[in-house]
């Protein structure tokens, strides 16, 4: 089974961490395109409540459905992965949901994907802010960071769901999604 090992981290300044991964040898895989996803369960949030995520996803005009067993976070994220791409997206919603699973979780942002062959780092401006993401090999992960000046004090393991639900209880919004239009709509009306 494919396992996804993984860190996150916040960008403070684009640009930089950009000149720096060209001059480490990365290529710009995609420009920064839009991404929606979804998060599924079952009632009573069985899949939450042992650890896993069911996941349709639009990147740009691809579909992909994806499911995370549960994960175990050291100092990089290990997950086993399964992933598909999907033919039509809204069709598989409405699979999904004669099945019994329900949306649970919105969140979207905007990803440029970049690689050196062996991993990928991923820029994601998002509502709550921007981060990036180191995915591929443990100890590449780890040169990867050095290289982009991120120490492993500053990896974050947590899910997008998990750092959106933090960042809520920190700054009270009454948002109940990742999204620009939920963000931008709660801010109005504070």
């Amino acid at each position: 089974m494919p396992n996804e090992i993984e860190i996150k981290f916040r960008i403070e300044d684009l640009p930089e961490l950009t000149r720096s991964l060209k001059q480490a040898g990365f290529k710009q895989i995609t420009r920064f395109t839009h991404e929606v996803n979804s998060l599924y369960d079952l009632p009573g949030e069985k899949l939450r409540k042992r650890g896993e995520l069911l996941r349709l996803r639009k990147y740009g005009e691809t579909w992909l459905l994806t499911h995370k067993a549960k994960g175990n976070a050291g100092r990089h994220k290990v997950r086993v992965e399964l992933e598909t791409r999907v033919e039509n997206g809204h069709q598989m919603d409405a699979i999904l949901r004669a099945l019994g699973f329900a949306p649970t979780f919105r969140y979207e942002k905007y990803r440029a994907e970049w690689s050196d062959g062996t991993g990928h780092v991923v820029f994601d401006q998002t509502p709550i802010g921007d981060f990036g993401e180191i995915e591929g090999p443990s100890r590449w992960i780890d040169r990867t960071a050095r290289v982009l000046g991120i120490a492993p004090a500053h990896y974050i393991t947590e899910t997008y769901a998990e750092l959106f639900f933090s960042w809520k209880r920190a700054t009270h919004s009454e948002a109940t999604e990742m999204t620009f239009k939920a963000l931008r709509k709660k801010s109005k009306s504070a």
